[in-house]
């Protein structure tokens, strides 16, 4: 049976992939603790001649040179048949029976995303983070247990904080939740699950931390510019202001700007505050993802009062029989990968 063949899989596993030797490390530990009734997908960016023969597993998309991890991702839910796809990034492995506890907490129609647990390559004792936290200030941060308590054997879900949404680079999502707009490409690759997080917030959908799925973190990605490290952070401010009460928002966006100004000093300071400034002068490229999430949040508080009418159903029912369609953008193009604010970005830490 092909891959484009037979009936629609539970689970499709999309593998956005920059690096051919990144891609066959993830490819066997998928493939080897394959979970049944999946898919699985890679989106690439560089040319590979699939050397194992292994295109009755495995389908195989071609992607721009220099699509972003984020745009790549979208490409392979954008195909996916599932009602649930698991993103894993080319370089981070699966381990075995990794999916299946995640998979179990998706029979609850609330539960939107559920987050891995990722431990060290170097020791798989050792917890590196659980998904990803983002603060009204427009602060995301990795989701790291406390000094002392990184222990995989002593690892339990009250271990570290509850994450707002799993990492870009390792995570299980419901494919309604992600299959519409996708991933924004506009706030880099490393805040591209954070500004997810916002619509997870504003439907009212549940972020799970699951601690038996396990998957091997991958290597360090390159540092992003102090430009756009700022640019990238106040994009994901104000898309993901409709989420937040904005009196209280807007308060510790100001600590938070005054913070990073700190950080990045001496030299990173001045390109990081050009960097949030450009982003303010692009304001109005916001305002669609602010329809949006305030669209997100109408509907669930319809479905919390009990007063969903079937146009509301209609638009909530997953489509597994097809492909899911391509995220929409502003310019009315549509293809894998973004335009506009939202042009492929290098994959950045």
């Amino acid at each position: 049976m092909t891959p484009n063949s037979g009936p629609s899989p539970r689970l499709s596993i999309v593998i956005p992939a920059a690096d051919a030797s990144a891609l066959e490390d993830t490819l066997v530990s998928v493939l080897e603790n394959r979970p049944a009734d999946s898919e699985i997908i890679a989106a690439l960016t560089v040319p590979y001649a699939d050397p194992w023969n292994i295109s009755e597993e495995v389908r195989f998309v071609q992607a721009p040179v220099g699509t972003s991890l984020a745009a790549c991702a979208n490409l392979g839910v954008a195909l996916s048949k599932g009602e649930v796809v698991h993103v894993l990034a080319a370089g981070w492995r699966a381990t075995e029976g990794w999916a299946d506890a995640a998979l179990a907490h998706f029979s609850d129609p609330a539960v939107g995303a559920v987050v891995p647990v990722a431990v060290a390559a170097t020791d798989r004792g050792q917890v590196v983070s659980a998904g990803v936290r983002r603060n009204g200030g427009g602060r995301c941060q990795r989701n790291v247990p406390a000094r002392g308590r990184s222990q995989l054997a002593s690892f339990t879900a009250d271990t570290v904080a509850s994450p707002n949404a799993p990492e870009l680079e390792a995570g299980f999502w419901r494919t309604d939740v992600v299959a519409g707009v996708g991933f924004a490409t506009a706030c880099g690759d490393a805040l591209a699950a954070a500004d997810m997080s916002a619509a997870l917030a504003c439907a009212g959908d549940c972020v799970v931390l699951e601690p038996s799925s396990l998957v091997v973190a991958g290597p360090g990605v390159a540092h992003r510019s102090k430009f756009r490290e700022g640019l990238h952070a106040e994009r994901l401010f104000w898309r993901s202001l409709a989420a937040e009460p904005v009196a209280a928002a807007l308060v510790a966006h100001m600590v938070e700007v005054a913070r990073h100004a700190v950080a990045t000093a001496p030299f990173g300071t001045l390109p990081m505050l050009a960097g949030r400034l450009t982003a303010l002068v692009q304001f109005g490229s916001c305002m669609r993802r602010t329809r949006e999430l305030e669209s997100l949040k109408s509907r669930a508080g319809r479905r919390t009062g009990g007063q969903d009418d079937a146009g509301d159903m209609g638009e909530r029912t997953l489509r597994i029989d097809t492909g899911h369609p391509l995220p929409s953008r502003r310019h009315g193009r549509r293809t894998g990968v973004a335009d506009g604010a939202d042009q492929p970005l290098r994959r950045s830490a």
